[in-house]
């Protein structure tokens, strides 16, 4: 009772455009924020861009917050989804267009930071090479109730449907991601046995497929 309580005070003081108020609340959910948006975007540099325009709406919207409710985040990641729609409609309009255009040569980057960023980086176009293939909606659920953590209320608080709603999109989202990673692992399979004919067998390991990087959270979360 009085973690809500203090969470309604937090809404209080960020409704009446306290600054010390809102440090508090970009101090307490940036993070969450942030790692929603990358979820969503596959892209470091889009989601702190995505992470600050969340907080500059949120500023700007205050005014709307009800003085009680309980945590904010909800708020926070419904806005950050809003955004990172918009990034990603823009990212295929520039990428249309980038099309079009005479291609300048490929230059590799070989800055040392890189190669630290190669396993996090591949889980992430895994992640976004599932995601690309739900529908908009389905991928907004997934990624607040399993990544993010919200429950089905919360989810459907960030989004502004009903809770029935969001348990439906998540189950339809389940179910496509289950299947995407077992097309994914028997293609994977066969490329393997096809590889394993023409050169000497490897040592034996874990399977790393890319639909199985996607679905891990999907899984783990529903064991």
């Amino acid at each position: 009772m009085a973690v809500r309580d203090s969470e309604n005070d937090l809404r209080e003081r960020v409704r009446t455009g306290g600054r010390g108020a809102f440090a508090e609340l970009y101090e307490q959910y940036a993070g969450p924020v942030y790692q929603h948006a990358l979820w969503l975007t596959g892209d470091w540099s889009t989601a702190e861009d995505i992470m600050s325009e969340t907080f500059l709406t949120a500023w700007r919207a205050r005014e709307r917050v009800h003085t009680e409710g309980g945590s904010l985040r909800p708020w926070l990641l419904g806005i950050a989804t809003h955004k990172a729609e918009n990034s990603r409609r823009g990212l295929r309009r520039r990428v249309a267009f980038l099309a079009r255009q005479r291609q300048p040569p490929v230059v590799a980057d070989f800055a040392p930071e890189v190669a630290g960023r190669l396993d996090d980086a591949r889980r992430l176009d895994a992640v976004q090479g599932a995601l690309d293939r739900l529908r908009r909606h389905e991928r907004e659920v997934l990624t607040l109730c399993v990544w993010s953590g919200l429950d089905y209320q919360q989810t459907a608080e960030a989004l502004g449907i009903p809770v029935g709603t969001v348990r439906s999109r998540l189950s339809r989202a389940r179910a496509k991601l289950a299947r995407f990673a077992d097309e994914a692992q028997k293609k994977e399979a066969q490329q393997k046995e096809a590889q394993q004919r023409a050169e000497p067998r490897a040592a034996r390991g874990e399977m790393t497929g890319e639909a199985a990087l996607a679905a891990l959270p999907v899984r783990e979360e529903t064991a």
